[in-house]
């Protein structure tokens, strides 16, 4: 059965027009409040539908209004103050820019509050504009993999640029890694150290941190303090409420090396590429987890993300696009994606590989065209609340859960 995650990208709602009268509209704190009131509806009629889970982004900086999203995990408690039975989750953390022992206790706590109804995401950044300048004191820097570009793509480049792109991906792929491993470290171990890396545990390794709280040497975790009243090992607190932690995704755009990172330890893959990409990645996903001892078929465990604009007729979802969609995907997915602006701006948006887009035969159609290749067990599907307002979000759903749903759930027997 596909299970169905709705991801909000929150937009402040304005025509462009709007944007640029009032600019910077994104700290219009008036439109940024109406936003989140009108949240509660949204999610309680997709609780209501049976979709598995909502997700929330991080990003920052964002003053044209596009996508507010800088703190998924405060979003997550809110939420799951009015859900009943759907996750609440992150997709994710850009954890390249985090402290990855506050994320594993932010993420700990959330699911408690929620007792096991959410699940944790990462990413890696790709927005230079706020991963550079929220990263900088971890060596972080915003990237796209470049194992992703075409031959094409290297030959434009100068060879000083190439050069600067796999030196940054190096570093921020290594960060990504590390912090995710000392994540799930924190929450699977009783306590945890680190002499090689970024992250020294105690700081100085060698010498230790010296205590006075003697007790810890019998109230702590094993082999915490020594006998020269020395910490040297930390205990993470709480553990989650999920054993052994709630489940992880990670985005993915064009890099293999991060599906071949999730594949041993059981994570899910989240797809924001063109179904050749995640067809591709898809199998080398199940490939690298039998490397490891773990079964998985096609598509299982995995997540391909697909924005949608479904409608009773064409010409209304074609629309639809021009009102909610075409605005961020010139201003922002352009600048700053690989996707591009063709003659017709909505035939860019619906053909960029990224959309899902028409009537109900016709989304019913391409989705189970793309599960024939990718029989993805999650599909994401973002959306640009508020700009596309709630009810029409709503019906979105109630027509893709009554349509669309059952012949993916066909497709896909986990």
């Amino acid at each position: 059965m596909v299970k169905v995650i709705l991801q909000l990208y929150p937009v402040i709602p304005a025509t462009r027009e709007e944007r640029i009268t009032k600019a910077p509209i994104g700290r219009d704190a008036d439109l940024y409040q109406q936003a989140i009131r009108d949240m509660p509806g949204l999610i309680k009629a997709a609780d209501e539908l049976g979709l598995w889970g909502v997700s929330g982004i991080e990003h920052h900086f964002h003053s044209e209004g596009y996508e507010i999203g800088p703190n998924p995990g405060l979003m997550n408690v809110y939420w799951s103050s009015f859900t009943k039975n759907m996750r609440v989750g992150q997709l994710g953390y850009t954890i390249t820019t985090h402290n990855p022992f506050r994320v594993a206790e932010d993420i700990a706590v959330i699911d408690h509050i929620t007792q096991g109804r959410t699940f944790a995401g990462f990413s890696r950044g790709f927005q230079q504009r706020w991963t550079d300048v929220i990263g900088q004191n971890y060596g972080s820097k915003a990237t796209k993999s470049p194992t992703g570009h075409t031959a094409e793509q290297l030959a434009a480049m100068t060879d000083e640029e190439r050069k600067a792109q796999f030196a940054d991906d190096a570093i921020n792929r290594s960060l990504f890694e590390e912090n995710v491993n000392l994540v799930v470290d924190c929450w699977t171990q009783d306590s945890v150290e680190r002499k090689e890396g970024r992250w020294q545990v105690p700081v100085p390794y060698e010498e230790g941190i010296e205590w006075g709280m003697l007790a810890t040497r019998e109230l702590g975790a094993p082999g915490e303090m020594d006998e020269n009243n020395r910490i040297r090992r930390v205990s993470v607190t709480p553990s989650p409420y999920s054993d052994p932690h709630p489940p992880v995704f990670v985005a993915s755009n064009a890099s293999l090396e991060t599906v071949e990172f999730c594949g041993p330890r059981g994570f899910i893959p989240s797809y924001f590429s063109k179904i050749d990409t995640a067809a591709k990645f898809g199998q080398a996903y199940v490939d690298a987890a039998a490397r490891a001892g773990l079964d998985f078929k096609l598509g299982q465990n995995q997540a391909l993300c697909r924005w949608l604009q479904l409608a009773e007729t064409e010409a209304e979802a074609r629309e639809n696009v021009v009102k909610y969609d075409l605005d961020i995907y010139k201003d922002l997915y352009v600048g700053t994606t690989p996707m591009k602006m063709a003659e017709d701006p909505v035939d860019s948006v619906l053909n960029s590989g990224m959309w899902i887009g028409g009537s109900i035969e016709q989304v019913r159609d391409q989705f189970v065209e793309q599960w024939k290749r990718l029989p993805a067990e999650y599909v994401v599907m973002p959306s640009h609340f508020a700009q596309q307002p709630a009810e029409d979000v709503i019906r979105q759903l109630e027509l893709f859960m009554t349509h669309v749903k059952p012949a993916l759930d066909e497709m896909t027997q986990y």
